[in-house]
């Protein structure tokens, strides 16, 4: 990205949004576009096309979507499908009128099969069923990234799609009726301590594997492949590692220091059994991961405890 280029961030407010605006001005970039919903209704067709043709952005990261822990997606299917559909339309297609150099499209790895092998390929994308909690956000995630390699085939563009693993980091959702798991677990076991409270409860048997990538960590990949990758595939983003929810559990209440109970609710959705990202193709472009998950579940806590200070 050349210096003094528009670039728009849409979702700046959001964890992963807010994670790359401060990497873009780390980075010495000051031409960042920004809107508020309340600016700019990412729903509103009219207004995205016209905010697009007025502004004349050179980059666009598209970091805007309705996202939700297991609850949230399995209870509103609807709002998932349809919300991030029409932000997605409207973003991209504006972006091609008004002659956007580049697109960089955030999905998820939510994308892929229930049951794929493991750890997850790039070209594992439309091989088998998908996990039913979350089909919704995931169909149009995977209709984001074909809607970008139709737009490249058919005109030209050059939009990249990258695919994220698990994601926790400073501007996290702890809402416990829609968060994801790591920041639901640190609320409720943050709580519990505050509270007295004798156990908490952890959905599912804890057998789960899950990787998780810091925000800040994402934001430097973007920022690399919107200078180094060109190529019509998605790419993953991730750290290659993975850990068992029960493990996570237990590393969350030692930072924590919350000295109660765990208890394993087998009654409640495990989602999917496994989500490791095969990120060799991330990593011969010459790119790692630099947060451990201990280190950044540490600085994260120390945020959201200076937030919530505990009563003594």
């Amino acid at each position: 990205m050349k210096p003094g280029a528009k670039i728009y961030v849409a979702g700046h407010r959001g964890m992963v949004g807010s994670a790359i605006v401060r990497a873009l001005q780390a980075a010495g970039h000051t031409r960042l576009l920004v809107r508020t919903r309340a600016e700019l209704d990412l729903l509103d067709q009219a207004a995205v096309q016209a905010f697009f043709l007025a502004e004349k952005p050179d980059y666009v990261f598209m970091a805007a979507a309705k996202v939700g822990g297991i609850l949230a997606n399995n209870t509103q299917k609807a709002d998932f499908l349809y919300e991030n559909l029409q932000i997605q339309n409207h973003i991209i297609h504006s972006a091609y009128l008004s002659g956007v150099t580049k697109l960089l499209f955030l999905g998820s790895s939510c994308i892929y099969p229930k049951l794929a092998p493991q750890p997850l390929k790039e070209d594992y994308l439309l091989t088998g069923p998908l996990e039913p909690t979350n089909d919704a956000y995931a169909i149009a995630k995977i209709a984001g990234i074909k809607l970008c390699e139709s737009y490249r085939s058919q005109y030209g563009c050059n939009y990249i799609s990258v695919m994220p693993t698990n994601l926790y980091g400073p501007n996290d959702n702890y809402d416990l009726n829609n968060s994801h798991v790591l920041p639901a677990l640190i609320r409720k076991m943050h709580e519990a301590k505050l509270n007295g409270s004798p156990e908490v409860v952890v959905w599912g048997d804890g057998s789960p594997l899950r990787e998780f990538l810091h925000a800040d960590d994402l934001a430097d990949a973007c920022l690399y492949l919107m200078e180094h990758y060109n190529e019509p595939e998605l790419i993953n983003i991730g750290t290659g590692e993975d850990i068992p929810i029960g493990e996570l559990a237990q590393l969350i209440q030692r930072i924590v220091g919350y000295t109660g109970r765990l208890v394993f609710d087998a009654s409640k959705p495990n989602g999917t059994p496994r989500k490791l990202m095969d990120v060799s193709k991330l990593h011969a472009r010459g790119w790692k991961h630099r947060i451990a998950l201990e280190e950044g579940i540490r600085a994260v806590y120390a945020a959201y405890a200076q937030a919530h200070p505990l009563i003594s």
